[in-house]
């Protein structure tokens, strides 16, 4: 996929949500150990990468989200992540949305001309259930960063964020249900619960997707297949767009990128049906669907 970037591979498992690790699973498949944690070797420097125009393949203005098989903030990738913030400041014209479930490691881990924030940086905890929620959330509103979300992955049980909403420090909520071995359920009326507290304060709320076992008024779903999976929760029309999420993106030297120059997304037919969009970069043209 065009919208991640994966500086190094592997995690060690820190909490409930872990139980049942994607990662883990599909590594398997491959006779390969999650926990073994690696830099990876073509994909380290992938936002620095060149056309052969010498044009940056990521584009400006287009989102890239971070260590989607590791946690960012892995103790174990403390050797390798000086070299990723220096990649992430080299490309202010990108957004880059980090996802972790330690956020007490953060603070620690910032780089030296961090200040306040760097603009085109989001990070975002994972609460899979109300425990961590309470736990994670806190810590995430202390950090200095200029945008914060939270991503309720996998959703295994009822949360409310409303106290943490009420701080305006919170601009998007994800969430999505559970896949692979040991699918526990997601429960509509949780993910209905969230998006009311977020339409209630005009914060983004995305259902990215139903998981692999459903439960919508009483009665439980099996939904083997991802694609029907994101449709159903693009079908369930909870997903809303609230207050813009303002990233003042700048060239290297500073200077203002006007929105002429930033990439537009382009979405195919299938795109309408996935429950991604709001969030998405769009179609990466590859030709698969066709």
């Amino acid at each position: 996929m065009h919208d991640i970037w994966n500086p190094w591979h592997g995690c060690i498992k820190c909490s409930e949500g872990c139980e049942n690790c994607y990662m883990y699973y599909l590594d398997g498949l491959r006779n390969r150990d999650g926990r073994e944690i690696y830099r990876t070797k073509q994909g380290f420097r992938y936002p620095l990468s060149k056309n052969r125009d010498g044009s940056y393949k990521v584009k400006s203005g287009e989102m890239l989200r971070v260590c989607m098989t590791s946690d960012f903030f892995l103790e174990e990738a403390d050797l390798w992540r000086h070299e990723a913030w220096e990649i992430i400041r080299m490309r202010p014209d990108v957004k880059f949305f980090l996802l972790t479930k330690r956020p007490e490691r953060v603070q620690d881990c910032l780089p030296p001309t961090w200040g306040d924030g760097w603009e085109n940086v989001m990070l975002n905890v994972t609460c899979e259930n109300q425990r961590r929620a309470d736990e994670r959330i806190p810590i995430l509103l202390k950090l200095p960063f200029r945008h914060k979300g939270i991503m309720c992955a996998p959703f295994i049980g009822k949360i409310s964020v409303r106290s943490y909403l009420q701080t305006g420090m919170i601009e998007q909520v994800l969430c999505d249900g559970e896949n692979y071995n040991g699918t526990r359920p997601c429960n509509f009326d949780w993910v209905k619960s969230l998006h009311d507290e977020c339409e209630r304060y005009n914060i983004t709320f995305v259902f990215c997707g139903t998981g692999r076992r459903f439960i919508k008024d009483g009665k439980l779903y099996a939904i083997e297949d991802s694609t029907v999976q994101s449709e159903q929760a693009q079908r369930s029309g909870v997903s809303f767009k609230g207050n813009p999420i303002n990233f003042k993106l700048t060239n290297i030297f500073g200077d203002p990128i006007p929105d002429s120059e930033l990439y537009v997304p382009y979405f195919g037919e299938k795109c309408g049906r996935c429950g991604m969009q709001l969030i998405c970069n769009g179609c990466s043209k590859c030709g698969k669907c066709g």
